[in-house]
């Protein structure tokens, strides 16, 4: 499941700096710097150039046209300026900051859409601070599929790493919540984006998924909850008669060990810590938090803006070059002939 090696080429990538107060202007310049050891293509930064500055002090090309990223990749990192985010503190947002990162994600956004950058990747925002500008979208995820024309019930959103491809069914739901929500539509709709998915970013002609259990044990037969026979089961019987290659529901326990993982490319969860506390405990530090069902490549670390440490030289890049690396492999995937 590791990202392909640098191929063909495609339009470079856009990346979203996030919020500048936050560590991702910093995990980005330090993917830059790790670019030849992680064969990352030809990327940019869009955001404000003063919150890279603060934290980093490599060289940084300003650029005006995507297309120009690729001629300065190999001495400087390319970066489009967006409006000025104001005072820069790292570690000390502010609603200026939260502008700037909403300018950096809608430009970023608009570029991939348009095809002069080949995929988008985000770096993390404040939903707080967003907030309080007027964001009215839970997050990244809905803003961006809002911006490409997708409604929100029809994405996905995945978490990836070397060994494991994970999808919550429902995410940020309180759990006491989380049986009333589940229902045949819904998994029968996040199963086929997951597998459309699958097939046109991974080049997985016949994707295998393994569907998890909501109760202990997978219910022991309705004698720990109906939910795998009232639910899950009728929507699998009807993805396997779509012709889907889909196995479940499966004890969760069970499922994430090392044999297990080796017989599906994604499993499917019922809720957001049966998804992502396994991905975590693997692939802490390179989790990508990627988006299926848009008609571009998005993808994104799996954390966020780690404002108590940001300027402190202390953020780890690693699950910004795995969501650089993937989006690449994922940009050119598609790039490939049917």
């Amino acid at each position: 499941m590791s990202p392909a090696p640098a191929g063909p080429a495609i339009a470079p990538l856009a990346v979203a700096l996030g919020d500048p107060a936050g560590i991702g202007p910093e995990i980005v310049a330090r993917a830059w710097a790790a670019r030849a050891a992680h064969g990352l293509r030809p990327f940019f930064a869009v955001g404000d150039i003063r919150s890279i500055e603060a934290v980093w002090d490599g060289p940084i090309a300003r650029i005006f046209d995507p297309a120009e990223a690729a001629t300065h990749f190999a001495d400087a990192l390319p970066l489009i300026q967006v409006e000025d985010a104001g005072p820069i503190v790292p570690g000390e947002p502010n609603m200026a900051g939260a502008r700037c990162s909403l300018d950096a994600l809608e430009l970023a956004v608009g570029l991939a859409r348009s095809g002069v950058a080949g995929g988008l990747v985000t770096g993390p925002v404040s939903k707080a601070q967003l907030y309080s500008i007027g964001f009215n979208h839970p997050g990244q995820t809905e803003f961006v599929a809002e911006r490409c024309g997708v409604s929100r019930d029809n994405v996905v959103m995945m978490l990836a790493g070397p060994t494991l491809r994970a999808v919550p069914i429902t995410t940020h739901v309180a759990l006491r919540d989380v049986a009333r929500l589940l229902s045949v539509d819904l998994i029968v709709a996040k199963a086929r984006t997951t597998e459309r998915g699958l097939i046109r970013n991974f080049g997985i002609e016949r994707p295998r998924l393994a569907m998890a259990g909501f109760n202990p044990h997978a219910g022991e037969s309705g004698a720990l909850g109906r939910e795998e026979i009232d639910i899950i089961a009728p929507a699998l019987e009807l993805l396997r008669a779509e012709g889907m290659n889909i196995i479940g529901p499966l004890a969760a326990d069970t499922m994430f060990h090392p044999r297990a993982r080796a017989e599906y490319d994604a499993a499917l969860c019922l809720y957001h810590d049966q998804a992502l506390i396994p991905l975590k405990t693997l692939h802490f530090d390179e989790g990508v938090n990627m988006t299926l069902g848009l008609p571009i490549v998005r993808t994104a670390p799996d954390h966020g803006t780690a404002f108590a440490i940001a300027g402190k030289n202390k953020a780890e890049p690693g699950a910004m070059i795995a969501a650089i690396a993937l989006a690449g492999s994922c940009a050119e995937t598609r790039c490939q002939p049917s």
